[in-house]
C-alpha cells in the first residue's frame, strides 16, 4: 500500500494540524488565494485557503448553527440578513432556514470560491444559492459596506483569518461600515480566532468595534478542525439586552421555527457568552 499525501496547516508557526489527502478534488490558485479542496478519511472534503483550513464536512455545522443562528434568534425579527464572505454556502444554508428572513445579501470577493465550493462541496449550501431570498455581490467587503445604502437587521462576517484578503474585515473602516449599514436594534457577529493561540486578534477586534457600538463582547464554540482551543466570535450591537435574553425566550423562538439543529440549542446560547477568565482579564487590562 503507498503511502498517502499529508497536507500541514500553516496557520501558527512551531505547530499545527495535517490531514491525510485521499484525492485532491481541486487545487488552484484563483484571482485572490491559493484554493484546495481534498477529501479526508475522518473529516470528509476539506477546503483550505493559503495554507489555512476553512471547512468541513464533518463539523462545518457547529461553526455556521452558531455564527448563525446565535444572532438570528436573539434578534428575533430579523429581515434583511447580509453576509461577508461565506462563499462555501454553509452560512447562506443556515439563514436560509429562518422562514421570516425576507432577503439575504452575501458578498465574496472571489467568485472562484463559490463556484468551486457549489461543485466540491455541495452539502454545505444543500441548495440554498437557489433560495429566491438570496442575491449574490462579488465585491470586496469593505467597499460594499462603505459605499452601500441598504440597511440590515443582522450582519455576519463569514470572513478568514487576518492575513491575505481577509485582512481588510478586521479593520476599523470595515466595522464602522457594518454599523452604518445596520437598522436600529441590529446585530453585527464575525469570526474572531481560537482566542487561546490568537488573543491579539480578539483585544484588537473589542477595541475597534468599541468606537460603533455600545455593547461589544465575544462568545464561544468548540469546532475541532480550528485546533488550539474554543473559536471566538466578536459580537456588536447597541442593545445589551439582545445578549441577555433569558433562557425560556430563546427556547420558545427554536420552537416556533421549527428549525431542528445538530449543535446549537437555548442552553448552548445563553452559556456561549460565558468567557474564560484570561481572556476577561485581557479585555479589563486593554481597556
Amino acid at each position: 500500500m503507498s503511502r498517502k499525501e499529508i497536507w500541514y496547516e500553516t496557520l501558527h508557526a512551531g505547530f499545527g494540524q495535517y490531514f491525510t489527502i485521499d484525492q485532491v478534488l481541486y487545487h488552484q490558485k484563483t484571482e485572490h488565494q491559493d484554493l484546495i479542496i481534498f477529501e479526508n478519511a475522518a473529516l470528509g472534503r476539506v477546503m483550505a485557503l493559503d495554507g489555512v483550513v476553512q471547512t468541513t464536512e464533518r463539523d462545518e455545522f457547529i461553526y455556521h448553527e452558531m455564527l448563525t443562528h446565535v444572532p438570528l434568534f436573539a434578534h428575533g425579527a430579523a429581515k434583511r440578513v447580509l453576509i461577508i464572505g461565506g462563499g462555501d454556502g454553509g452560512m447562506l444554508r443556515e439563514v436560509c432556514r429562518h422562514r421570516g428572513v425576507e432577503h439575504i445579501t452575501m458578498v465574496e470577493i472571489d467568485a472562484g470560491v463559490v463556484e468551486f465550493c457549489r461543485q466540491y462541496l455541495p452539502r454545505h449550501n444543500d441548495g440554498a444559492y437557489d433560495d429566491p431570498r438570496f442575491h449574490l455581490v462579488i465585491d470586496d467587503g469593505v467597499n460594499f459596506v462603505t459605499q452601500s445604502n441598504e440597511k440590515f437587521d443582522v450582519i455576519i462576517s463569514d470572513c478568514t483569518d487576518p492575513i491575505g484578503p481577509g485582512e481588510t474585515l478586521f479593520t476599523s473602516r470595515f466595522y464602522q461600515g457594518c454599523a452604518r449599514c445596520l437598522n436600529e436594534g441590529g446585530i453585527f457577529v464575525a469570526q474572531n480566532g481560537v482566542c487561546f493561540l490568537q488573543q491579539d486578534e480578539a483585544l484588537t477586534s473589542h477595541k475597534k468595534l468599541s468606537h460603533y457600538f455600545s455593547d461589544v463582547s465575544f462568545y464561544q464554540a468548540a469546532v475541532p478542525t480550528y485546533y488550539g482551543g474554543i473559536m471566538t466570535f466578536a459580537w456588536a450591537s447597541n442593545r445589551p439586552a439582545l445578549r441577555q435574553l433569558p433562557v425560556d425566550t430563546l427556547r420558545q423562538r427554536l420552537a416556533q421555527s421549527k428549525i431542528q439543529c445538530r449543535y446549537y440549542n437555548p442552553d448552548i446560547h445563553v452559556g456561549s457568552f460565558a468567557l474564560p477568565q484570561y481572556l476577561l482579564n485581557a479585555l479589563s487590562a486593554g481597556r
